[in-house]
């Protein structure tokens, strides 16, 4: 479908059950082919990122099985990838490129990494660095700095403190650490800059300690990886909700009155974009938790609040509010959001370029965006989503505006949600 058209919607209430988080998902999938024993995960998101990782790991001589809906049966390999030679296509999904990357590089093979042409436009120079600092073999197949890359096999040797950027995308501290047990080494990693998205280190910090592997950490600029650590299956392992896409649906229920009910995330997630709902709550919903779910609702003010935000703990979150300040009375500034000028698209010119398109006055920086909302949200307006399913997600929130809005290409949703759009319609009218 070349587009879809929302109509104008005033309310939104009912419950969400959330497909599985494509952090966790592809991380998951990863630890159980590296791990000694079979492991199952179940809930595992089924979507296009998760998809091209399956892919790759099938490829590379993993045994994987059907077990169950969305769930899978993963033979682990017990170390370094036994097929030592391939080509892998991984589309745009930065979680399977980065950290299949690192892992690669220390698995003894000749390997060549791609995507689409915009993954060959998202950085990668500073976890190739960071490899070659104790040895991988890795090269640049076009532009220096980018995918596609050449690996081949390399004697590495971790005498000294492997230094990494971590100002760009912790997915480059994150392919480390997930690789590094590999060499059966103690092993050092230090952070030069200042670390973005922290909680997504964290995620796969737990996430390592699960599959039996635990990481010293001093703050957040040295982290340390005791020698003869090796991946051991857990055995079944559930994977959340993503707590990304809960963000869509909480803030339609600020927006659209409520309430709106998501399930498979909570006060016991592990996910930093839990704390989505505390920006509402701070711009006026009332948000209630339990161990497996958030409800938001539409506070006392007939309108919104908008509020100041260091988004480092939410960076993709952080566009949904972008959207939400549609609804708010007075600006809203998302700082600290460096990270959106390389993801799927350059995010910050995409929001300010759309939210304009409605009516908003939009100011942008390096690392901040700064949305005063109009006195009323243009109607018809045709938003563009760049194959960035966040945006195409972010923006169906303008249709509660009480506004039709065209939404083009929204098959990118695919990437993470496939079925967002029926589950968005299903508790918006």
């Amino acid at each position: 479908m070349d587009y879809l058209d929302l109509p104008p919607l005033k309310h939104a209430a009912g419950t969400i059950c959330l497909p599985g988080s494509k952090s966790i998902s592809n991380r998951m999938l990863l630890l159980a082919a590296l791990a000694e024993g079979t492991t199952e995960i179940r809930d595992l998101l089924d979507s296009d990122d998760t998809r091209v990782m399956h892919a790759a790991l099938v490829a590379l001589g993993v045994g994987m099985e059907a077990c169950g809906p969305n769930a899978w049966r993963v033979a682990g390999v017990g170390g370094p990838f036994p097929v030592k030679r391939a080509d892998l296509f991984l589309g745009n999904a930065g979680t399977a490129v980065r950290s299949l990357t690192a892992a690669l590089a220390l698995s003894g093979g000749h390997y060549t990494v791609s995507g689409v042409a915009r993954m060959h436009e998202r950085p990668i120079g500073d976890l190739v660095d960071g490899l070659r600092q104790i040895g991988a073999d890795l090269a640049y197949a076009g532009t220096a700095g980018f995918p596609p890359l050449d690996i081949r096999p390399a004697q590495v040797a971790l005498a000294g403190p492997i230094q990494v950027r971590g100002d760009v995308s912790s997915q480059f501290l994150t392919a480390l650490l997930l690789a590094l047990p590999l060499t059966g080494q103690q092993s050092v990693i230090e952070v030069t800059t200042e670390l973005i998205s922290k909680p997504y280190v964290e995620i796969t910090l737990n996430l390592m300690a699960r599959f039996g592997v635990t990481v010293h950490r001093d703050g957040w600029q040295r982290f340390t990886i005791a020698a003869g650590q090796r991946y051991r299956s857990p055995g079944v392992v559930h994977v959340e909700g993503d707590a990304s896409s809960a963000s869509y649906f909480l803030a339609a229920g600020a927006i659209g009155h409520g309430p709106v009910r998501v399930e498979g995330v909570g006060r016991n997630s592990i996910q930093g974009d839990v704390r989505f709902a505390e920006a509402l709550a701070r711009m006026g919903a009332e948000i209630g938790f339990g161990p497996n779910w958030i409800e938001c609702r539409r506070g006392c003010a007939e309108r919104l609040e908008g509020i100041t935000l260091d988004c480092n703990h939410i960076p993709d979150a952080a566009m949904t509010l972008a959207v939400v300040a549609l609804f708010a009375n007075g600006p809203t500034t998302l700082a600290n959001i460096a990270s959106w000028r390389v993801k799927e698209t350059d995010r910050i010119a995409a929001m300010a370029t759309e939210l304009r398109k409605v009516g908003a006055t939009v100011e942008e920086g390096a690392d901040f965006i700064r949305v005063t909302p109009p006195r009323q949200i243009a109607p018809n307006a045709v938003i563009d989503t760049y194959d960035d399913h966040r945006v195409a997600m972010c923006f169906a929130l303008v249709a509660l505006g009480g506004v039709p809005v065209r939404i083009n290409d929204p098959g990118c949703v695919a990437k993470t949600f496939p079925k967002f759009f029926d589950e968005f319609l299903r508790v918006c009218q």
